[in-house]
């Protein structure tokens, strides 16, 4: 038996059934559990490293059964389970939630985020919330990889009820700009934050992300592929492995085929980018 489990509560059979092959392809031990108040009974005794909150029996949701788990263990990882609702998603955020997925739950998604929440460490503060309000969320976000994929993920959950391209091409475009803030900005140094505001008006979809670093001018970036030459047009890839970087460097050239409008400030260290809906 694996030394690894996941406490699985929903009143729904058939969300076990569909779940339990890629939970148990995770090397996972699954317990099952479908009422919400059993299982905060079952989580004073179990070590069960996450806990998957979805709907329970008797009036018990996801967010409720979160907020009572954090009295018996402030460190359980808590993936929340619920409806495609803005307001939920930061009120699971600001309860400290791993993550939060809307129903109906599929396969692949809760596969890869209980993945992320397995390789996770020192994770319960490398998201905190400055505004939280579905309209205007401002986050700062300690400069690592896994806090970028997690901040990333709340996002497009955040803007689920928007055409599906259209949420794609946000996210994308936010995890490309984010990652290169915490890459360049902050220098992957866990003691540095990146902080982020996404705004959603009528019309838009707004998101600004500031990062601690000293910042870049486009007249040397070399680094990039925004700055390719034209006659070498992988040059950036070259630069990159001379310095130990990672592959890419195309983020805002990417970011710039998936928005309306990206700005830059004069140093170099924020950047704001438009999605007109």
């Amino acid at each position: 038996m694996s030394s690894r489990s996941i406490l699985l509560v929903d009143s729904d059979p058939a969300v076990h059934e569909a779940l339990s092959g890629a939970l148990h392809a995770a090397d996972l031990h699954v317990e099952d559990v479908y009422d919400g108040h059993a299982a905060l009974e079952q989580l004073k005794s179990s070590s069960c490293d996450i806990m998957l909150a979805g709907n329970g029996k008797n009036g018990m949701d996801g967010m409720r059964l979160l907020r009572r788990a954090r009295a018996i263990r402030s460190d359980l990882k808590v993936i929340v389970a619920g409806e495609r609702d803005a307001a939920r998603v930061v009120g699971a955020i600001r309860h400290r939630a791993f993550g939060y997925i809307h129903t109906p739950l599929t396969p692949g998604p809760v596969a890869e985020m209980v993945r992320q929440a397995l390789g996770a460490t020192a994770w319960q503060d490398d998201i905190r919330v400055i505004s939280a309000r579905p309209e205007w969320l401002t986050l700062d976000i300690r400069c690592k990889i896994e806090a970028v994929e997690r901040t990333t993920s709340y996002l497009k959950e955040i803007q689920a009820d928007l055409a599906p391209q259209v949420c794609d091409d946000i996210s994308v475009a936010y995890r490309e700009l984010l990652m290169n803030a915490v890459e360049h900005g902050g220098k992957y140094d866990a003691r540095k934050r990146v902080r982020t505001s996404l705004l959603r008006t009528a019309r838009s979809v707004i998101v600004h992300i500031h990062d601690p670093g000293t910042g870049f001018s486009f007249d040397f970036l070399p680094h990039a592929a925004v700055s390719n030459p034209a006659e070498s047009p992988t040059r950036h890839v070259e630069i990159r492995a001379e310095k130990g970087q990672r592959p890419g460097g195309f983020g805002i050239l990417m970011s710039r085929t998936l928005v309306d409008e990206l700005l830059y400030n004069e140093r170099g260290n924020a950047v704001l980018f438009v999605k007109y809906l």
